[in-house]
């Protein structure tokens, strides 16, 4: 409720700026959401071909090499005292003509509402609380999104309401943004070569160390290489994965190599991927890598790849949501997680079919 008090104080200044107001033609996108989301922010990207952002230092890495975006603003740099606020607030007044505000949380509520944007667009949510209305007056227009509905789709419609994810593609960086150095492993050939997140940054999220296992032992026939991708903190994890299945030859590990910028090109040199609903799987979408997502408690109704991806989980389980997202649940990650053997045999036959059951993957 702060960020209301705070448009009050900061209205007498944007009603002075109207004044002065000119059309720009400049786009500003407000979402300070973690690396998938930021993905699927993209379509819209692609769509308004230039444009402002407010983003989360997380995914500056990506944003720094897309062509898409002009210029960035970090929520972090401008969140942490009243006069950072009111800076941001004075840069962002008149500079836009089109402001699109996707993760609607009174932080970001507050920046889009302070625009003199003649065209201003939000999301709302089923987490918008009732004093938040005030600001939502300052949209020239609303979309209103529900947890059955795909967030991609939604955050096209603000800019045009016929858009639909298949309109418009995803990307991870624009162009593709290829290193100068990158680990000579991932040119391994004649082998299929897995991807795997095998934590999503929530431990709750997180897939079972036994399941993994199993999924191993299920595609012991093939000629698999499995790449372990993730930041350095995520190495007590695979710690946990190696004390479950022993150091194998098959597995590389990739944890805390990569930079984030690197990641993309790094995944598009897969064959596959798997893991849970994390941010790499939305990275391998956007790169065309056909994708095993064990989706656990995440509501795939809501958001999930739209490339060719085998989905496997339980309804029953499905609590969390992109914009109501709890660490923790009713149910373990066992239960959550569980892999039958129908599930285990879609997974060895989505990889054979997808290889064409080339006789070279075969020990």
């Amino acid at each position: 409720m702060s960020y209301l008090f705070l448009f009050i104080l900061f209205l007498p200044f944007k009603l002075l700026g109207k004044l002065f107001y000119k059309k720009t033609g400049r786009h500003l996108l407000i979402q300070t959401a973690k690396i998938g989301d930021f993905i699927n922010v993209t379509p819209l990207l692609a769509h308004l071909k230039h444009s402002d952002v407010l983003i989360s230092k997380t995914v500056l890495p990506l944003a720094k090499y897309d062509e898409t975006i002009d210029t960035i603003f970090l929520i972090e740099e401008h969140k942490k005292s009243l006069w950072r606020k009111f800076r941001l607030a004075f840069k962002l007044m008149n500079r836009y003509e089109n402001v699109y505000l996707l993760q609607p949380n009174s932080t970001n509520l507050f920046f889009a509402s302070v625009c003199n944007a003649t065209n201003k667009q939000y999301l709302s949510t089923y987490t918008r609380r009732w004093y938040q209305a005030l600001l939502y007056l300052t949209a020239h227009g609303v979309v209103e999104h529900r947890k059955d509905q795909l967030t991609v789709d939604d955050y096209l419609k603000l800019a045009d309401r016929s858009l639909t994810w298949r309109d418009a593609p995803k990307h991870a960086t624009l162009p593709l943004r290829k290193p100068a150095i990158y680990p000579a492993s991932l040119d391994k050939q004649n082998v299929i070569k897995i991807g795997l997140s095998i934590s999503a940054g929530n431990k709750s999220k997180t897939i079972p160390a036994s399941v993994w296992k199993k999924i191993f032992d299920t595609l012991g026939e093939l000629n698999c290489i499995y790449y372990i991708f993730g930041p350095q903190s995520e190495q007590v994890w695979l710690d946990d994965l190696y004390r479950e299945v022993g150091m194998q030859e098959n597995i590389v590990s990739l944890v805390g190599d990569l930079p984030l910028e690197d990641v993309p090109f790094a995944i598009s040199k897969m064959d596959f991927y798997i893991a849970s609903d994390s941010g790499n799987v939305y990275i391998a979408d956007a790169v065309g890598v056909p994708i095993v997502l064990i989706y656990g408690p995440c509501c795939i109704k809501e958001q999930r790849p739209l490339g060719k991806v085998l989905l496997l989980g339980s309804e029953e389980y499905e609590k969390s949501y992109i914009f109501e997202a709890p660490y923790y649940f009713d149910y373990s990650r066992e239960d959550m997680f569980a892999l039958s053997e129908k599930d285990l045999n879609a997974i060895n036959n989505f990889i054979k079919n997808s290889s064409h059951e080339n006789e070279t993957f075969k020990k």
